[in-house]
């Protein structure tokens, strides 16, 4: 059976004060609309189409770049759930299969409930997605006889007995296209709002006949979010459970609460993380890796037995190969390391190749921009570069060669060679105290003036 995605995007977020649609707002550094685009690829679904309506071309740009294929349709007045899905209708013409309405400010929805969303279609006309709420006051309650689902209660029209109810409604569902757009175009905004609901499907689907039923989830899975707080909620959670999927990988986090991971982070088994440890998007660790305390990590490769950190910084760009070290305060960016290299030191590696068995000395930098064009260093293997080594790019060092400590280097080193490139030092007797006598009776004037 063919699976086709709407994803309703379309609100401003008021609650957020900003000017950045809702959807937009990061999760783990990804926006929560490519946090719900990704859920929704578990079905692997033929068509994926985005509602949006405030910035709607901002919510189009960051659709493409997440999913090239996805459609994106304009709800130019928000009249509510059900109006919402109905500009979808065109985008789908002559799509035959279920349509699965998910939102996009509700990030968390997994894999597992929405394939079960999907196999409740083989005993129902219409599955709504339901949880168990701690605090349901504010939700509408499913009502249900059985496995069937009579009809969906706001809380404010619901009886006590209705509110005792404490599994409530999440909004996603999963229908038959036709089945749904002919159910759409019967809702009414005869309401209070003047919107048309999506949750009136329940209602009409049981009046013509159809079977509707409702299928259960952890809570945290429907967390929807509004505000500041619900984000920073959100971000909560995310961590907390990414967190426990790193331990049952045979990760270990050392002080987990501390460690900041994106949405896209993976990390190999038997590696260590240090506390104070910050993942941006794009980082693959590979197994028995070591990233030591306060290191940041984004675009970045790190291979095998490679020890990071502490205070390093990895920027995109940046492969690791197996068993290289990258010490204290030092930067790479677009650089390749080979393996058993070791950067230990208060260097900066830009635009650069480093090769295997390399020794990089501290406050080494490659000088890799002239002002307006990126330039490349590379250096050979099991090459050795002297402390405060400046490399200015474009320029190669050899296999075996050796730079002096302070040596500015402007050409090429061949290998084998060693190169030295600094002023003759001049030592200046008694000079040193003759100077400083000098500041000493310079600044006594100045205090007593």
């Amino acid at each position: 059976m063919s699976t086709a995605l709407v994803i309703l995007a379309a609100g401003k977020g008021t609650r957020m004060n900003s000017d950045l649609p809702k959807v937009l707002h990061p999760i783990a550094q990804a926006p929560m609309l490519e946090h719900a685009m990704r859920a929704g690829r578990a079905l692997d679904p033929d068509r994926t189409v985005v509602v949006a309506g405030h910035e709607a071309d901002m919510v189009r740009a960051a659709t493409i770049e997440i999913d090239p294929d996805a459609t994106v349709v304009l709800q130019e007045e928000q009249l509510g759930t059900g109006h919402a899905v109905l500009q979808a209708r065109a985008a789908l013409a002559g799509f035959q299969g279920d349509v699965v309405v998910l939102y996009g400010d509700t990030p968390f929805v997994s894999a597992d409930t929405l394939e079960r969303m999907i196999a409740a279609r083989s005993r129902a006309d219409l599955v709504i997605l339901g949880f168990e709420a701690v605090d349901p006051a504010r939700y509408g309650r499913l009502i249900m006889d059985g496995e069937s689902l009579e009809k969906i209660v706001e809380f404010k029209d619901a009886s006590e007995a209705e509110r005792a109810i404490t599994f409530c409604n999440s909004g996603l569902m999963a229908c038959d296209a036709d089945v749904m757009f002919r159910l759409l175009d019967k809702v009414g905004n005869d309401n209070a709002s003047g919107e048309y609901y999506l949750t009136d499907l329940v209602e009409l689907a049981r009046a013509d006949g159809l079977a509707v039923t409702a299928v259960a989830c952890p809570e945290d899975e429907t967390l929807g979010i509004n505000s500041r707080a619900d984000l920073a909620t959100a971000d909560a959670v995310f961590q907390a459970r990414t967190r426990a999927e790193l331990w049952d990988l045979g990760v270990t986090l050392m002080a987990p609460e501390t460690v900041y991971l994106a949405f896209d982070t993976i990390v190999g088994r038997d590696s260590v993380i240090e506390p104070n440890v910050v993942f941006g998007p794009g980082v693959t660790v590979e197994s028995g890796a070591l990233i030591r305390a306060f290191s940041h990590l984004e675009g970045c490769h790190v291979s095998r037995g490679a020890k990071i950190g502490p205070y390093a910084r990895l920027r995109p760009g940046a492969e690791l190969a197996e068993d290289t070290h990258v010490g204290n305060f030092v930067e790479i960016k677009n650089a390749e390391i080979a393996a058993g290299a070791k950067v230990n030191h208060l260097s900066y590696i830009g635009d650069a190749s480093v090769g295997e068995a390399t020794n990089i000395g501290a406050g080494t930098i490659t000088c890799n921009y002239d002002g307006v064009m990126k330039h490349r260093t590379e250096i050979g293997a099991r090459a050795f570069i002297g402390s405060n080594t400046c490399l200015v790019a474009p320029v190669k060092v050899g296999n075996e060669a050796m730079t002096a400590t302070g040596t500015i280097v402007t050409k090429d080193v061949d290998d084998g060679d060693l190169a030295i490139a600094r002023a003759q030092q001049t030592n200046k007797p008694g000079r040193a105290r003759k100077l400083m006598d000098m500041l000493r009776a310079k600044k006594s004037r100045q205090n007593k003036g």
